[in-house]
């Protein structure tokens, strides 16, 4: 359920049980006439060869409708960059992407899930295989021929996700794609704060992600939502994949820490 439900009446709960019900038929109508009108005119863009800013338009209106409110901190990189950031939920991906129109590292299970796995291949997702360690090189060939494009990506070292008040150990692994670069490139991490609701929205655990998508489609109110665009380094300067990672989680973990005593992410 979407709303803790301990201690309603049966009538309560049935309103609550309601109220639910319809958000997320309003919010299903809602995407799918996003998707009927953005998707034509992806690929319209694409017959023409042209960038298409239409996925990240979709994206972004997917998070607006389950109530993400965005503003962003920070001064955001939008060329030659590798984004590194905290990881929450399966809603970072419409946030972070809808934002800033990049394409992602996500592990292979995703793109057999249905829907969700084709409209992250439209996005260009990259990927990755968390268990075969024989298809690591091959993997850090891709991430290095997709830093080679125009678009930036967005990787989530943390393997999981939290429930946003806390870091796990970042994974050096997909750092090796920036050690050595394959071009001049930035690497900036960024930190995704959704306030007081993270713990309620977090997809932790074990529980499905159908769960934790119909548990957001059914959730009342607002989703105050700050992406902190931390200053950049270069990659070049340390030396290899561990050093890279190291000083990416260093940032995030002093941003997050300051954000959780009320003084002000730089």
């Amino acid at each position: 359920m979407a709303y803790p439900l301990t201690g309603k009446t049966e009538t309560e709960k049935l309103s609550v049980s309601v109220i639910g019900i319809l958000l997320i038929a309003l919010r299903a109508c809602a995407i799918a006439l996003t998707l009927v009108i953005c998707l034509p005119l992806h690929y319209l863009w694409r017959l023409f060869r042209l960038p298409s800013p239409w996925p990240r338009l979709f994206l972004r209106l997917v998070a607006t409708n389950c109530g993400a409110v965005i503003k962003t901190n920070g001064q955001r990189l939008k060329h030659d960059v590798f984004y590194v950031s905290n990881h929450i939920s399966w809603f970072d991906i419409p946030v972070i992407a809808g934002v800033t129109g990049c394409t992602f590292v996500a592990q292979d299970g995703i793109a057999s899930w249905p829907i969700i796995g084709w409209l992250c291949r439209i996005n260009k997702t990259i990927f990755v295989s968390r268990t075969d360690r024989m298809q690591v090189g091959n993997q850090i060939d891709i991430i290095r021929e997709a830093i080679e494009e125009k678009y930036p990506i967005t990787v989530f070292p943390e393997g999981t996700t939290t429930d946003g008040h806390s870091l796990l150990p970042f994974k050096p692994s997909l750092f090796q794609a920036m050690a050595p670069p394959p071009k001049p490139i930035m690497v900036q991490p960024m930190l995704l704060d959704y306030g007081s609701v993270s713990r309620n929205i977090a997809w932790v655990g074990e529980q499905p992600a159908a769960d934790n998508a119909l548990h957001l489609f059914s959730r009342w109110g607002i989703i105050s939502t700050t992406l902190h665009f931390l200053e950049p380094f270069n990659p070049a300067e340390f030396g290899d994949r561990k050093a890279i990672c190291a000083e990416a989680e260093r940032r995030i973990a002093d941003a997050l820490s300051a954000s959780q005593s009320g003084e002000p992410v730089v």
